[in-house]
Protein backbone atom coordinates (compact mmCIF):
# COMPACT_ATOMS: atom_id res chain seq x y z
CA UNK A 1 0.00 0.00 0.00
CA UNK A 2 2.78 2.44 0.89
CA UNK A 3 4.42 1.73 -2.45
CA UNK A 4 1.25 3.02 -4.15
CA UNK A 5 1.16 5.97 -1.76
CA UNK A 6 4.76 6.90 -2.61
CA UNK A 7 4.03 6.55 -6.32
CA UNK A 8 1.10 8.98 -6.08
CA UNK A 9 3.23 11.51 -4.23
CA UNK A 10 6.11 11.30 -6.70
CA UNK A 11 3.83 11.36 -9.74
CA UNK A 12 2.18 14.58 -8.60
CA UNK A 13 5.42 16.41 -7.82
CA UNK A 14 7.19 15.12 -10.92
CA UNK A 15 4.97 17.38 -13.03
CA UNK A 16 4.95 21.16 -13.19
CA UNK A 17 1.15 21.07 -12.88
CA UNK A 18 1.45 19.86 -9.31
CA UNK A 19 3.59 22.76 -8.21
CA UNK A 20 1.42 25.26 -10.07
CA UNK A 21 -1.72 23.95 -8.32
CA UNK A 22 -0.14 24.36 -4.88
CA UNK A 23 1.24 27.81 -5.67
CA UNK A 24 -2.18 28.95 -6.91
CA UNK A 25 -3.80 27.65 -3.71
CA UNK A 26 -1.35 29.56 -1.50
CA UNK A 27 -1.58 32.66 -3.70
CA UNK A 28 -5.38 32.80 -3.62
CA UNK A 29 -5.63 32.27 0.14
CA UNK A 30 -2.81 34.74 0.79
CA UNK A 31 -4.40 37.45 -1.36
CA UNK A 32 -7.79 37.07 0.32
CA UNK A 33 -6.22 37.02 3.77
CA UNK A 34 -3.86 39.97 3.48
CA UNK A 35 -4.58 41.99 0.32
CA UNK A 36 -8.22 42.12 -0.78
CA UNK A 37 -10.00 44.80 1.30
CA UNK A 38 -13.25 42.96 1.97
CA UNK A 39 -11.50 39.96 3.54
CA UNK A 40 -8.10 41.30 4.67
CA UNK A 41 -7.42 40.58 8.34
CA UNK A 42 -5.38 43.80 8.46
CA UNK A 43 -8.68 45.71 8.36
CA UNK A 44 -10.43 43.68 11.05
CA UNK A 45 -8.84 45.34 14.06
CA UNK A 46 -8.56 42.00 15.85
CA UNK A 47 -6.67 38.74 15.39
CA UNK A 48 -8.71 36.28 13.36
CA UNK A 49 -8.24 33.69 10.63
CA UNK A 50 -11.97 33.31 10.03
CA UNK A 51 -11.75 34.63 6.47
CA UNK A 52 -9.11 32.01 5.63
CA UNK A 53 -11.07 29.13 7.14
CA UNK A 54 -14.22 30.30 5.33
CA UNK A 55 -12.41 30.52 1.99
CA UNK A 56 -10.14 27.45 2.18
CA UNK A 57 -12.91 24.81 1.71
CA UNK A 58 -14.00 26.49 -1.53
CA UNK A 59 -10.44 26.56 -2.86
CA UNK A 60 -9.94 22.92 -1.80
CA UNK A 61 -13.11 22.10 -3.71
CA UNK A 62 -11.13 22.77 -6.90
CA UNK A 63 -7.61 21.93 -5.71
CA UNK A 64 -8.37 18.40 -4.53
CA UNK A 65 -10.05 17.29 -7.80
CA UNK A 66 -6.96 18.63 -9.58
CA UNK A 67 -4.82 16.37 -7.42
CA UNK A 68 -7.01 13.27 -7.73
CA UNK A 69 -8.35 13.45 -11.29
CA UNK A 70 -5.41 11.50 -12.73
CA UNK A 71 -5.15 8.98 -9.90
CA UNK A 72 -6.99 6.07 -11.52
CA UNK A 73 -8.21 7.65 -14.77
CA UNK A 74 -4.64 7.90 -16.07
CA UNK A 75 -4.04 4.24 -15.15
CA UNK A 76 -7.01 3.29 -17.32
CA UNK A 77 -5.93 5.57 -20.16
CA UNK A 78 -2.28 4.45 -20.20
CA UNK A 79 -3.19 0.79 -19.81
CA UNK A 80 -1.10 0.47 -16.64
CA UNK A 81 -4.02 -0.50 -14.42
CA UNK A 82 -3.81 -4.11 -15.59
CA UNK A 83 -0.14 -4.10 -14.60
CA UNK A 84 -1.08 -2.60 -11.25
CA UNK A 85 -3.54 -5.43 -10.61
CA UNK A 86 -0.84 -8.04 -11.24
CA UNK A 87 1.07 -6.81 -8.20
CA UNK A 88 0.65 -8.81 -4.97
CA UNK A 89 -1.78 -6.21 -3.64
CA UNK A 90 -5.41 -6.43 -2.63
CA UNK A 91 -7.77 -3.96 -4.29
CA UNK A 92 -8.24 -2.24 -0.94
CA UNK A 93 -4.49 -1.68 -0.67
CA UNK A 94 -4.44 -0.07 -4.12
CA UNK A 95 -7.35 2.24 -3.29
CA UNK A 96 -6.13 3.22 0.17
CA UNK A 97 -2.59 3.67 -1.11
CA UNK A 98 -3.82 6.14 -3.73
CA UNK A 99 -6.00 7.85 -1.13
CA UNK A 100 -3.20 8.35 1.39
CA UNK A 101 -0.82 9.53 -1.35
CA UNK A 102 -3.28 12.19 -2.52
CA UNK A 103 -4.33 13.15 1.02
CA UNK A 104 -0.70 13.73 2.01
CA UNK A 105 -0.42 16.14 -0.92
CA UNK A 106 -3.49 18.03 0.33
CA UNK A 107 -2.01 18.22 3.82
CA UNK A 108 1.30 19.38 2.31
CA UNK A 109 -0.63 22.20 0.61
CA UNK A 110 -2.24 23.20 3.91
CA UNK A 111 0.97 23.02 5.97
CA UNK A 112 2.54 26.30 4.71
CA UNK A 113 -0.60 28.21 5.66
CA UNK A 114 0.33 27.73 9.31
CA UNK A 115 2.60 30.72 8.65
CA UNK A 116 -0.60 32.78 8.42
CA UNK A 117 -1.43 31.88 12.02
CA UNK A 118 2.01 32.88 13.28
CA UNK A 119 1.85 36.10 11.26
CA UNK A 120 -1.53 37.08 12.67
CA UNK A 121 -0.39 36.23 16.19
CA UNK A 122 2.73 38.36 15.74
CA UNK A 123 0.69 41.30 14.40
CA UNK A 124 -1.88 41.21 17.20
CA UNK A 125 -1.51 43.89 19.87
CA UNK A 126 -3.86 42.79 22.64
CA UNK A 127 -5.68 39.47 22.43
CA UNK A 128 -4.12 36.97 20.04
CA UNK A 129 -5.65 34.11 18.12
CA UNK A 130 -8.03 31.63 19.70
CA UNK A 131 -5.58 28.71 19.72
CA UNK A 132 -8.25 26.06 20.31
CA UNK A 133 -10.43 27.26 17.46
CA UNK A 134 -7.43 27.63 15.14
CA UNK A 135 -6.22 24.08 15.83
CA UNK A 136 -9.78 22.79 15.45
CA UNK A 137 -10.14 24.58 12.13
CA UNK A 138 -6.94 23.06 10.80
CA UNK A 139 -8.08 19.60 11.92
CA UNK A 140 -11.38 20.28 10.20
CA UNK A 141 -9.61 21.35 6.99
CA UNK A 142 -7.48 18.20 7.02
CA UNK A 143 -10.55 15.99 7.48
CA UNK A 144 -12.48 17.97 4.86
CA UNK A 145 -9.54 17.45 2.51
CA UNK A 146 -9.72 13.73 3.28
CA UNK A 147 -13.39 13.55 2.28
CA UNK A 148 -12.77 15.54 -0.90
CA UNK A 149 -9.81 13.26 -1.69
CA UNK A 150 -11.93 10.13 -1.28
CA UNK A 151 -14.57 11.65 -3.56
CA UNK A 152 -11.91 12.54 -6.14
CA UNK A 153 -10.40 9.05 -6.12
CA UNK A 154 -13.89 7.60 -6.52
CA UNK A 155 -14.72 9.89 -9.47
CA UNK A 156 -11.41 9.02 -11.12
CA UNK A 157 -12.23 5.31 -10.94
CA UNK A 158 -15.32 5.74 -13.14
CA UNK A 159 -13.63 7.18 -16.22
CA UNK A 160 -10.42 7.33 -18.21
CA UNK A 161 -11.04 11.01 -19.00
CA UNK A 162 -9.33 13.27 -16.45
CA UNK A 163 -11.51 16.28 -17.32
CA UNK A 164 -14.68 14.29 -16.62
CA UNK A 165 -13.11 13.02 -13.39
CA UNK A 166 -12.33 16.61 -12.34
CA UNK A 167 -15.83 17.92 -13.10
CA UNK A 168 -17.58 14.96 -11.44
CA UNK A 169 -15.38 15.25 -8.36
CA UNK A 170 -15.78 19.02 -8.01
CA UNK A 171 -19.55 18.82 -8.49
CA UNK A 172 -19.95 16.03 -5.92
CA UNK A 173 -17.77 17.89 -3.42
CA UNK A 174 -19.85 21.01 -3.95
CA UNK A 175 -23.13 19.16 -3.39
CA UNK A 176 -21.92 17.43 -0.24
CA UNK A 177 -20.36 20.59 1.14
CA UNK A 178 -23.15 23.11 0.57
CA UNK A 179 -26.08 21.24 -0.99
CA UNK A 180 -27.62 19.94 2.23
CA UNK A 181 -27.32 23.35 3.88
CA UNK A 182 -29.16 24.93 0.93
CA UNK A 183 -31.90 22.29 1.07
CA UNK A 184 -32.31 22.75 4.83
CA UNK A 185 -33.06 26.46 4.25
CA UNK A 186 -36.17 25.66 2.22
CA UNK A 187 -39.31 26.89 4.01
CA UNK A 188 -40.91 23.45 3.87
CA UNK A 189 -38.28 22.09 6.27
CA UNK A 190 -38.26 25.07 8.66
CA UNK A 191 -38.64 24.19 12.32
CA UNK A 192 -38.62 20.48 11.63
CA UNK A 193 -36.20 18.45 9.54
CA UNK A 194 -33.94 21.38 8.64
CA UNK A 195 -31.39 20.65 11.38
CA UNK A 196 -31.12 16.96 10.51
CA UNK A 197 -30.81 17.66 6.79
CA UNK A 198 -28.04 20.18 7.52
CA UNK A 199 -26.27 17.53 9.61
CA UNK A 200 -25.89 15.39 6.48
CA UNK A 201 -23.65 18.00 4.87
CA UNK A 202 -19.88 18.23 5.24
CA UNK A 203 -20.07 21.94 6.03
CA UNK A 204 -22.02 21.31 9.25
CA UNK A 205 -19.33 19.05 10.71
CA UNK A 206 -16.49 21.23 9.46
CA UNK A 207 -17.97 24.26 11.22
CA UNK A 208 -18.55 22.17 14.33
CA UNK A 209 -14.87 21.16 14.60
CA UNK A 210 -13.78 24.71 13.73
CA UNK A 211 -15.21 25.91 17.03
CA UNK A 212 -12.30 24.19 18.74
CA UNK A 213 -14.20 21.21 20.15
CA UNK A 214 -13.27 17.86 18.62
CA UNK A 215 -16.59 16.02 18.77
CA UNK A 216 -16.54 12.25 18.27
CA UNK A 217 -19.65 12.49 16.09
CA UNK A 218 -17.84 14.77 13.66
CA UNK A 219 -14.83 12.44 13.48
CA UNK A 220 -17.13 9.47 12.86
CA UNK A 221 -18.93 11.41 10.11
CA UNK A 222 -15.72 12.25 8.25
CA UNK A 223 -14.37 8.71 8.65
CA UNK A 224 -17.66 7.23 7.42
CA UNK A 225 -17.69 9.47 4.33
CA UNK A 226 -14.11 8.52 3.45
CA UNK A 227 -14.79 4.80 3.92
CA UNK A 228 -18.02 5.04 1.90
CA UNK A 229 -16.43 6.59 -1.18
CA UNK A 230 -13.33 4.40 -1.03
CA UNK A 231 -15.55 1.31 -0.73
CA UNK A 232 -17.39 2.41 -3.88
CA UNK A 233 -14.01 2.89 -5.57
CA UNK A 234 -12.87 -0.57 -4.52
CA UNK A 235 -16.01 -2.18 -5.92
CA UNK A 236 -15.62 -0.22 -9.15
CA UNK A 237 -12.02 -1.28 -9.83
CA UNK A 238 -12.94 -4.89 -9.14
CA UNK A 239 -15.42 -4.63 -12.02
CA UNK A 240 -12.86 -3.11 -14.39
CA UNK A 241 -11.98 -5.23 -17.39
Amino acid sequence: MWMICKKEWQQFFNSLTGYIALVIFLLITGLFLFVFPDSSILDFGYASLDSFFDLAPWVLLFLVPTITMRSIADEYKAGTFELLRTLPLHSAQIVWGKFFGAWLIVIAALAPTIIYAFSVEALSVDVGLDVGATIGSYVGLALLGGVFTAIGICASSFTSNTVIAFVASAFTCFILYSGFLAISKLPVFAGGADYYIEMLGVDFHYRSISRGVIDTRDIIYFAAMIILFLSITQRKILQYK
